[in-house]
Formats: structure tokens, sequence, C-alpha cells
């Protein structure tokens, strides 16, 4: 079963930003895992010489590490004041 949010959905709520913010880094993180398993499967059952292959999944790599960082250290999941029209 899905998780479901208690209340309505709201960028303001600092609970829901940092549960966005991380549903977004696993997506992020099984996407490029997705990709860069698939593309070393084919290199090594094809035997092709990419060297570009290396460089991608560690440049690959560091942006998922830069996208933790940011969301366990840097992001500000406090209250933010809400706008009155």
């Amino acid at each position: 079963m899905p998780p479901r949010w208690p209340r309505k959905p709201d960028r303001n709520d600092p609970e829901f930003r940092k549960l966005d913010d991380r549903m977004n880094f696993a997506i992020h993180v099984a996407i490029a895992a997705a990709i860069n398993s698939g593309l070393w499967f084919v290199h090594n059952l094809k035997a092709t010489t990419w060297e570009w292959l290396p460089w991608l999944t560690a440049s690959w790599t560091v942006v998922l590490l830069v996208h933790l960082i940011y969301i366990a250290a840097i992001a500000n999941y406090t209250e933010t004041p809400s706008k009155s029209a």
C-alpha cells in the first residue's frame, strides 16, 4: 500500500518538503541505477570500447552525492512564513 499524507499537501509544510525532497532523491537514484546498469550491461555484453562510460558513471555518482548532501545537511526544513494576499 502506498504511503498516504495525512493532510493536504503543501510546500509550506516543512515535513512535506522534507518527504518530497527525499522521494525526489529516491527517484533520482533509481533512474541513475537503471540507466547506468543498462549501459554497463550492454558495454560488457557487446564488448564495446566506450571510454566515456566510466566518466558518466563517476559524474552521476558525484551528482547523487551532492544531492544527498543537500537534502541531508543543507536544506532548511523550518517553517516558512505563509503568503497573505
